[in-house]
């Protein structure tokens, strides 16, 4: 993969992932502070972005979205495809949910 292949990429990914923010915000804002694990601030600041901003956002070469499996615990209760799935994936939303929440300052 060579660096235009990865830029590319990593726009596709914000690109997406702005789309889908600004959706969640829409649909529900208080479920979209939970799963996007950003702040209010954050939030109605990516609600209020028009479309040429969300592209020029985009362009950037930095991914705008981070994984949040700091612990291996949560990776692992995501990831097990047990048949207890629905109960280990409810524990890890009690986990992140008691996680602080991100700001960007």
């Amino acid at each position: 993969m060579n660096i235009t292949q990865l830029q590319e990429g990593i726009r596709d990914i914000n690109l997406t992932y702005l789309m889908l923010a600004q959706q969640m915000i829409k649909a529900d804002k208080a479920a979209a502070i939970f799963r996007l694990g950003i702040g209010q601030d954050l939030v109605d600041v990516i609600a209020r972005l028009t479309p040429p901003q969300i592209i020029k956002m985009a362009a950037s070469n930095m991914l705008l979205c981070r994984f949040r499996f700091d612990e291996k615990l949560l990776l692992n209760l995501v990831t097990d495809y047990s048949k207890d799935r629905m109960m280990s994936q409810a524990h890890a939303a009690i986990l992140m949910s008691a996680q602080a929440v991100e700001e960007l300052a």
